[in-house]
């Protein structure tokens, strides 16, 4: 019997699209009453971007997470989806 071997690399792409999706998804039913909840989440990171100046270039870092309820539910999802494949 053959297994099938499972990439580490398409379980990334799968949780990254979830999470988009998911986070899309929350934004857009934040705006309907009845969704409310799925749009409420929290978000951390860099509030002010790092800056590095060596006067012939100037380095600008800066990263930042939004998370809803509707992104951890695609991440959920898209796990349940690789699972099952």
């Amino acid at each position: 019997m053959a297994m099938k071997e499972k990439n580490i690399w398409i379980l990334l792409i799968f949780i990254l699209s979830g999470l988009v999706v998911g986070g899309l998804l929350g934004e857009l039913a934040g705006r309907i009453d009845f969704l409310w909840w799925l749009g409420y989440g929290q978000s951390f990171g860099l509030t002010a971007p790092l800056e590095l100046d060596l006067s012939i270039i100037k380095l600008t870092f800066a990263l930042s997470f939004k998370i809803n309820i509707a992104s951890i539910i695609g991440l959920i999802l898209s796990i349940f989806i690789y699972r099952k494949i």
